[in-house]
């Protein structure tokens, strides 16, 4: 392992130790407070373009293992942490996080004062950076990481949903839901399959016609990275498929992408939600759900009627939305992730909610 160093756009330089995959790795710089779930965490493909900060100071201590896995490979675009432990111990687990990094060809550093740098990120906002090692100067680092591209809308989901649709089924499969993949996590898929579901899983860009031609009894539509207003065909069919009284469940992505087709709109929060203990408020239910949670940019709503819609969840924390309803058509969605993986169950409900819809 060798020397190397974080440099983010504001200039300030931290300096740590370099882990995984030996090169670079650039990206908007966000930080998860999360526990537990690294690995979790660093296949989610919400995590496109971006580097990612542990809060949590001990990282790698449990190594890896093959199921606790999001997507088939890392889709962060790289990881700092504060400790790094590459003796792991866990009865589950096949190698250590270090080797995970180097397979998918992913650069970390450790040894950063991650709570220093948080704070900035959350004084400052999330900013774009840079890992690297020392063969660059600071000075060349820095108009890389400024040239590079802005979250602000950029289309990621092309990148990370699948390019073709294939399906899954459970074993006394009765109804069949569309899922729509902007950066699907497996255990949504899961959690859809515990219902006696058939699933067809169609890429991102698929017309709202071939979905209709399965025939689906309800449709879903997945969590994804990016800005949701550059994702303008995945809108447009979601504004088509509204009126056709299919139940339609959206979740993180796909909330924001239902909000924009109800003539909403959405803005970029200044440092996201990222992590597994976020208070929302169910308003219909009176309660309150610990959550977990991953997005960059929030609903509007001061931008949605509130003669279609009705909010259902509110963030405790920042009073951002974290659900609606339409009040006329089977859509619901929410801005947080109820089958979690990692983060609590609180949530879980919201799946058979929606399959009771649909059974109807």
């Amino acid at each position: 392992m060798s020397k190397g160093k974080l440099v983010l756009e504001n200039g300030v330089i931290f300096e740590g130790t370099l882990f995984g995959y030996k090169g670079n790795a650039s990206g908007e710089v966000v930080f998860n407070t999360s526990l537990t779930g690294y690995q979790e965490i660093l296949t989610d493909p919400s995590y496109s373009g971006q580097v990612i900060i542990m809060t949590y100071p001990l990282i790698g201590n449990y190594g890896v293992n093959e199921t606790d896995i999001e997507s088939e490979k890392i889709q962060a675009a790289g990881l700092v942490v504060g400790n790094y432990e590459d003796e792991w111990s866990n009865y589950e687990g096949s190698h250590s996080l270090d080797n995970y990094l180097k397979k998918f060809r992913i650069t970390g550093i450790f040894g950063i004062d991650t709570r220093a740098l948080t704070k900035m990120i959350r004084s400052e906002g999330a900013m774009k950076g840079i890992i690297s090692d020392d063969s660059s100067s600071d000075k060349n680092l820095l108009e890389k990481v400024l040239k590079s591209p802005s979250m602000s809308g950029l289309d990621l989901v092309k990148k990370v949903t699948t390019p073709n649709s294939y399906t899954l089924k459970s074993k006394k499969p009765k109804y069949r839901i569309a899922v729509y993949d902007f950066g699907i996590k497996k255990n949504i898929l899961r959690e859809f399959l515990k219902f006696n579901t058939e699933l067809k899983i169609f890429s991102a860009d698929a017309d709202h016609r071939e979905v209709l031609d399965y025939k689906p009894h309800g449709i879903f539509l997945s969590n994804g990275p990016g800005d949701p207003g550059a994702v303008s065909y995945a809108i447009e069919n979601i504004k088509n498929l509204i009126p056709t009284k299919i139940p339609i469940f959206g979740i993180c992505l796909g909330h924001q992408l239902i909000a924009h087709a109800l003539e909403g709109k959405t803005y970029k929060l200044k440092f996201g939600h990222r992590g597994g203990n976020h208070p929302v408020k169910n308003l219909d239910k009176n309660r309150i759900e610990i959550t977990a949670q991953n997005h960059g940019f929030a609903v509007d709503e001061n931008s949605l009627n509130t003669e279609t819609v009705k909010i259902t969840h509110t963030n405790l924390y920042d009073n951002t939305n974290e659900g609606l309803r339409h009040r006329k058509f089977p859509v619901m969605s929410v801005q947080y992730h109820p089958e979690a993986s990692p983060g609590p169950n609180d949530s879980k409900y919201l799946f058979e909610e929606f399959m009771s819809i649909v059974q109807k």
